[in-house]
């Protein structure tokens, strides 16, 4: 975890492989393809902007920090990913048959993953609030641009999630809007991704602390491709996305001094 003295935090999730890869199918790759790749490099500029940066090493092919550890889907009705995941987004299983992870060791993943990284932002949203009263967590995420199983279609190049509206200043979520649909990237707020366990959880617009979340899609920074281990990270791709991305957390800077 990088601290520094700021009114934001940015919530980069982890590509380690997951613990229970020895019972996977196939190469440990096929677990990974389910992670946020490569968000250090695209956000490598945070420090210059003295922003806040919170994050963790452990795959959501383990476990998943932005779900309800409680197991409740954060979109009832609909197909979405889970706490401990038996499969991968697209439907494939992780694990032969019999090694499904059971309710012992989703406590123990609970306790050794989720339960100190979620203590860790807390103490960190506590201490900026504290410091500066606006407090912007800005929690990051990509996801491979089809999945059927998930969304019809391609998905935007950016997803904004404000859980409809109820996670941030509506301020602050047309300002980052605006951000991206001032450049060449689809951006829509609130489509199929509106926020996960995070944004709902810590959220407190009227004291002041605002969450909001981006999903971007892969294409947006790296080569997509078919098969089961990801694409590498392309700085031709992510040149112009990483600028849109630099110039966004800017206004965010300058609306929470604000």
């Amino acid at each position: 975890m990088e601290t520094r003295r700021s009114s934001q935090a940015f919530r980069i999730p982890g590509h380690g492989y997951p613990e229970a890869s020895g019972n996977i199918l196939g190469p440990s790759g096929l677990a990974l393809r389910d992670t946020d790749w490569w968000l250090d490099l695209l956000y490598d500029f945070l420090h210059e902007l003295h922003v806040t940066v919170v994050r963790t090493e452990m795959s959501r092919g383990d476990i998943d920090l932005n779900q309800d550890p409680s197991g409740a889907s954060l979109y009832p009705g609909l197909t979405t990913t889970t706490f401990c995941p038996s499969a991968m987004s697209d439907g494939v299983p992780f694990y032969e048959i019999g090694y499904e992870p059971d309710e012992a060791e989703v406590g123990r993943r609970r306790s050794t993953w989720f339960q100190p990284y979620h203590e860790a932002l807390r103490r960190e949203i506590d201490r900026l609030s504290t410091l500066h009263g606006t407090f912007v967590l800005y929690d990051c995420h990509s996801i491979w641009s089809v999945v059927p199983r998930l969304f019809r279609g391609e998905l935007p190049h950016v997803s904004i999630g404000t859980n409809d509206g109820s996670s941030c200043s509506p301020e602050l979520s047309s300002l980052v809007a605006a951000a991206f649909s001032a450049s060449s990237y689809a951006c829509v707020t609130d489509g199929r991704f509106t926020g996960g366990w995070i944004t709902r959880e810590y959220r407190v617009p009227c004291m002041g602390v605002h969450a909001i979340q981006a999903e971007l899609a892969c294409r947006t920074y790296m080569n997509e491709v078919n098969g089961n281990h990801p694409a590498p990270y392309s700085r031709y791709r992510a040149k112009d996305v990483k600028a849109v991305l630099k110039r966004t957390f800017e206004e965010v800077v300058r609306w929470s001094r604000g």
